[in-house]
């Protein structure tokens, strides 16, 4: 398995004039490396060309505390750096202080904005966000600026899960409610009979960190656990004695639904209309991971109706939620205000993984726990960037190919070029990215890569082919394989089973060449239709003509064949996502036997 090895990057002194600047060191040590900023992920990396970091005028980096950090982080702080601790800033003032600052350490409460790097001069080297989300941090800002930021993912995972917990008995005892009802002098045993948990489904949605967590102690309390996650190793879930299942079977044989998903776009309102509608009735709803995966609006219906009987709710769509809010109002709702992190225990623990997180990267160390990318000089990334490009839009199409239960494990990237030392690192990262960032609230990059799919059991392994010929081209194809997975799209799969895409770059853009055994040639923007049908005269006529009645722009098609009126796929690009009752007509085409819209 190839391996990305960052190494300590550390100097004599800690004065930070006599260190090289985070992203200097960097380059310094990645030649052949490039970057990439999340300022415009759907179009590739933006160049951006830096310089040395303004040294210090002390021997000692200062560290701006903006918000309550435990005492053994600050103790970590204070044994490196000056530390500043002034809490509860107006944006004025954390404006004027930001230039006297090296590093910032913030919680949710702060909002770093691009106005806050701009009045940092240059000065801010990092910011730490005391935290897994970081919503509050402008991530493309902080990229053009040079600025790391880091978060501290891992120290409220329990604090998380025993809050599901607690929310989840909490609830189906009818504990808050009771509670309220008796200290306004009523007593109401009746009214507040309960359910049990023995024996009951508990779906836990996000198998991740939490979310595996939970499931442990929800089979402690007697109760039949289920899964889904696209990640999840089967192997892990087993070990814990818990079923992975597609999304729509965990929805609807559900008896609780526990959510422990990021908050990205394939995730936002997710838990809506449609998918109450496939819930068994009286399902009860544990949220502790983001408020914006639930339509709270349907969500007040669906518990009118009777198809959820209960919700207990720990995150909002906004926080805090409006005084009026008919869904904190709800008499069958239960809520608290985003406690998941709320113990002595994980706060601790939250300040001595950022304190120690800051301080590495004040060192010129390479953080696993990064969410933006590092920068390195513009140059080296000029030749490869359309390459860049096609990796991680090949991971996001492979991917988006394995159907819901299945958990990705084994990779295989296959690189063809005439160069015969050619570094695969920074196209191996963005295969990566492409994989996992579609359904996570990971940002992958070249420093926290091979990091981030080990921690979610993904195993990528690469190969070099050679060939003959000029090396005036870096790559002749990229080729992308998934093992051990069902497709949502059996053309596909290839003679041994494995899920496949393969691209290359033709005049600067990355083209889609192949899937499965089907060669197509199809340009790598906008959103894909993939139609797998039998080889006959009109079908494009008729695919093109239902997408232009529903006023979607096909911007190309590409058909590949095995043989002349035997099978065929059509790949269709288009410019906007179609209507489902606009997928469904192309499904309806008897001609079709499968397809599937990826969006890019």
């Amino acid at each position: 398995m190839a391996s990305l090895k960052i190494p300590t990057l550390r100097t004599p002194s800690h004065s930070l004039s006599s260190k090289l600047s985070l992203r200097s060191a960097f380059s310094a040590n990645f030649p052949n490396s490039a970057p990439f900023s999340r300022s415009q992920p759907q179009r590739g990396p933006v160049l951006i060309i830096t310089s040395a970091a303004s040294s210090s005028s002390s021997n000692k980096p200062t560290v701006l505390v903006a918000e309550k950090l435990g005492e053994a982080g600050l103790t970590l702080l204070k044994e490196f750096a000056d530390v500043d601790c002034s809490y509860n800033l107006s944006p004025e003032e954390l404006r004027s202080k930001i230039s006297l600052c090296d590093a910032l350490i913030v919680r949710s409460g702060t909002k770093v904005n691009r106005a806050v790097f701009e009045s940092s001069g240059g000065r801010l080297k990092v910011v730490g966000r005391a935290g897994v989300g970081i919503d509050n941090v402008d991530l493309a800002a902080a990229t053009e600026h040079g600025c790391l930021v880091v978060n501290a993912p891992t120290a409220n995972t329990v604090a998380a899960a025993e809050h599901g917990i607690a929310l989840l008995a909490a609830m189906a005892r009818n504990v808050a409610q009771a509670d309220a009802s008796i200290k306004s002098g009523k007593w109401q045993r009746n009214k507040y009979v309960g359910v049990s948990l023995v024996g009951k489904t508990l779906a836990v949605l996000g198998f991740g960190k939490v979310g595996s967590e939970v499931a442990r102690r929800a089979k402690g309390l007697g109760m039949h656990v289920i899964a889904h996650d696209p990640y999840a190793p089967a192997e892990r879930a087993r070990a814990i004695g818990v079923e992975l299942v597609s999304f729509d079977e965990a929805i609807g044989t559900a008896d609780f639904i526990s959510m422990h998903m990021p908050l990205i776009p394939a995730t936002s309102k997710m838990f809506n209309d449609e998918t109450f509608a496939k819930m068994k009735k009286g399902v009860r709803i544990v949220n502790v991971a983001r408020g914006g995966v639930v339509d709270e609006e349907a969500l007040v219906r669906a518990l009118d109706a009777g198809i959820v009987a209960q919700a207990a709710l720990d995150v909002f769509s906004e926080e805090p939620p409006k005084q009026d809010n008919k869904l904190v109002q709800h008499e069958m709702v239960t809520v608290t205000p985003h406690l998941g992190a709320s113990t002595m225990e994980a706060q601790e623990g939250v300040a001595i993984e950022i304190a120690e997180a800051v301080v590495g990267a004040l060192k010129g160390e390479l953080a696993a726990t990064a969410v933006n990318a590092p920068m390195v000089p513009a140059e080296v990334l000029l030749e490869l960037k359309p390459y860049v490009i096609l990796a991680e839009k090949l991971g996001r199409l492979a991917v988006q190919l394995v159907a819901g239960g299945s958990g990705v494990k084994t990779v295989k990237v296959s690189y063809a070029s005439s160069r015969p030392n050619l570094d695969t690192r920074l196209l191996r990262a963005m295969i990566t990215k492409g994989i996992i960032e579609p359904i996570s609230d990971v940002y992958v990059n070249l420093v926290n890569a091979d990091y981030t799919a080990k921690q979610r059991g993904v195993r990528i392994t690469e190969e070099h082919i050679h060939l003959d010929g000029s090396h005036e081209i870096p790559l002749e194809f990229i080729k992308v394989q998934i093992a051990d997975v069902k497709s949502k799209f059996a053309s596909a799969t290839s003679k041994s089973g494995e899920i496949k895409v393969e691209g290359r770059v033709k005049d600067g853009i990355p083209h889609l060449t192949k899937v499965g055994s089907f060669r197509v040639d199809v340009s790598l923007e906008g959103s894909i239709i993939l139609c797998r049908q039998v080889d006959q005269p009109g079908m494009i006529g008729k695919v093109g003509s239902i997408l232009g009645e529903e006023n979607v722009n096909v911007s190309f098609m590409s058909v590949g064949r095995v043989a002349p009126r035997k099978h065929a796929v059509m790949a269709i690009g288009v410019d906007d996502q179609p209507r489902k009752e606009s997928l469904k007509r192309i499904g309806d085409v008897p001609a079709i036997e499968e397809f599937v819209f990826l969006k890019l």
